[in-house]
């Protein structure tokens, strides 16, 4: 990596970030926890849904305390449409562990970020980063693809060791905070026309269809069971074949993703009933 080069790509994405800067309300605060939660439903849900949803979750849980001690059922109820809804079962439970461990506070620490549920490596270091300004290089999908282009164009099966020694090296003194948006807007939205570079990662794996996947089976469960507070299985069953995604869905499979999501304690059963836990 030359001076030069290190020198054209900072120009290029602080011109980028001055000029296209996007306004995300998650960004005009320092509150830990709102960057907490910001962070967690970022994690694989477009900007646009998390707009949307992000205000109405704080309304509904103000501050980590209402978070852990709510009911899972009003958790589920306000993250539907979000995707993902372990997210959501994950998210309360760090809540209840930093309640229980950390006296209400989001942990600066990453170590202690990185135990909690549902928050890996990338999260740990981005809540550090944007909520306190303890920054460390950390990947995410954009920040990948705008290292990959810029450092790898003409190698495949990148790894992330790679890329971290890169950020590494190309990390401002000041501004990191600033630094890590403008990398994700950039890669997000200056190379958006261009091939994804992140398909030369080692780490690249591709996105399975989500309409009539057992996630796809899974989401449907979670609202049919928020809507109607219990079923049985043939209920969900009868249900989920009104789909046209799932018309040709088995009751044994059914079966077995509602075995699952008992196992994740997303759901219980009382004799021949299933309910959000």
């Amino acid at each position: 990596m030359t001076q030069r080069k290190r020198q054209n790509l900072e120009k290029k994405v602080w011109e980028h970030y001055r000029i296209r800067r996007p306004a995300m309300p998650w960004r005009r605060t320092k509150n830990p926890y709102h960057i907490f939660v910001s962070e967690v439903m970022l994690q694989q849900t477009q900007i646009p849904r998390v707009k949307e949803k992000y205000p109405e979750f704080l309304h509904r849980f103000p501050d980590i305390q209402s978070l852990a001690s709510a009911p899972l059922r009003a958790v589920l109820a306000v993250w539907s449409g979000m995707g993902y809804n372990r997210r959501a079962l994950y998210l309360q439970k760090a809540a209840q562990e930093i309640v229980k461990k950390h006296t209400n506070l989001v942990p600066k620490n990453i170590s202690a970020l990185d135990a909690l549920p549902g928050i890996g490596p990338y999260s740990a270091r981005a809540i550090a980063c944007f909520a306190y300004d303890i920054c460390e290089p950390f990947i995410e999908t954009n920040i990948r693809r705008v290292i990959i282009h810029e450092f790898f164009p003409h190698k495949n099966e990148v790894r992330d060791e790679e890329i971290l020694h890169v950020l590494g090296e190309i990390e401002p003194a000041g501004r990191k905070r600033e630094w890590y948006w403008a990398l994700m807007d950039y890669g997000r939205e200056a190379l958006k026309g261009l091939p994804n570079a992140n398909r030369k990662s080692r780490h690249h794996v591709k996105q399975s269809k989500f309409e009539g996947s057992p996630r796809y089976i899974r989401a449907n469960i979670i609202l049919y069971l928020l809507e109607h507070k219990k079923a049985t299985l043939e209920e969900l069953h009868m249900s989920l074949k009104k789909d046209r995604f799932l018309a040709d869905v088995l009751e044994e499979d059914v079966s077995r993703i509602l075995a699952g999501l008992e196992k994740e304690k997303l759901i219980k059963t009382s004799k021949v009933f299933f309910r959000v836990a």
